[in-house]
C-alpha cells in the first residue's frame, strides 16, 4: 500500500510539472504571436465600430471605421464626411475591442492597397478635399496626381470645382507631411 501511495504521489508531481511546462509554453507562444501583430491587424476586426483616433495634425477624430489598409484607415465622421488617415501619424486609437486578425490575413491584394492607392482613388474622382498636414495646417483643393512619395494638390476654395481660373497654386506635398485627407462631401 505504501508503494501505491508513493507511485501516486510521483505520478501527480509529474503531471503537475508537465502542466506547468505546457502553461509556460502557451504563454511564450502567445507573447510571440502578439509581437507579430500590426496596427492593421488590430483594427480590421473593428470595421463598423465607432473609434476615437488621435493623430498628429488632426487631434482626435471620432468616426465609424469604414476600412483599413496596410498604412491607412478610413473613418466616417458624424457629418458623414470621410476622413482618410495615414497610419504613420496615428498616436492612439480608442474603442478597439480585444480581437485581432492574424498577421498577413489581408492577402496579397490587400497588402498592395496602400495610402497611395487610396489617394489615387480621390484624384481619379476629382473630389474636392481638405488635406491636413502633420503640423495642423489645412489646405483645400483637388488632388491632381499621386507620385511614389508625394501628391500634387491644386489649391482652390473649399466647395469650388477645380477649374483653371479657381486654382491659386499647385502645391507638392510629401506623403510624410500628410496627416489626413477629408472628403468635401
Amino acid at each position: 500500500m505504501r508503494w501505491d501511495d508513493l507511485f501516486a504521489d510521483l505520478d501527480a508531481q509529474l503531471e503537475a510539472a508537465e502542466a506547468a511546462e505546457l502553461a509556460g509554453e502557451v504563454t511564450d507562444r502567445t507573447r510571440r504571436e502578439h509581437g507579430l501583430l500590426r496596427l492593421v491587424d488590430r483594427l480590421r476586426p473593428a470595421i463598423g465600430t465607432t473609434l476615437g483616433v488621435t493623430c498628429r495634425g488632426v487631434g482626435t477624430a471620432q468616426g465609424r471605421l469604414l476600412d483599413v489598409g496596410v498604412d491607412w484607415l478610413l473613418l466616417e465622421e458624424a457629418d458623414r464626411r470621410e476622413l482618410l488617415v495615414s497610419a504613420a501619424v496615428v498616436l492612439g486609437v480608442s474603442g478597439v475591442g480585444a480581437r485581432s486578425d492574424a498577421p498577413g490575413s489581408e492577402g496579397e491584394v490587400g497588402r498592395r492597397l496602400d495610402l497611395r492607392w487610396a489617394l489615387r482613388a480621390l484624384a481619379r474622382d476629382r473630389a474636392g478635399v481638405q488635406v491636413v498636414l502633420v503640423d495642423g495646417t489645412t489646405l483645400a483643393g483637388t488632388l491632381d496626381r499621386v507620385g511614389a512619395d508625394h501628391v500634387d494638390l491644386a489649391e482652390h476654395a473649399s466647395g469650388e470645382a477645380r477649374r483653371a481660373a479657381a486654382v491659386r497654386q499647385v502645391r507638392v506635398l510629401p506623403l510624410t507631411a500628410l496627416s489626413a485627407v477629408r472628403s468635401g462631401r
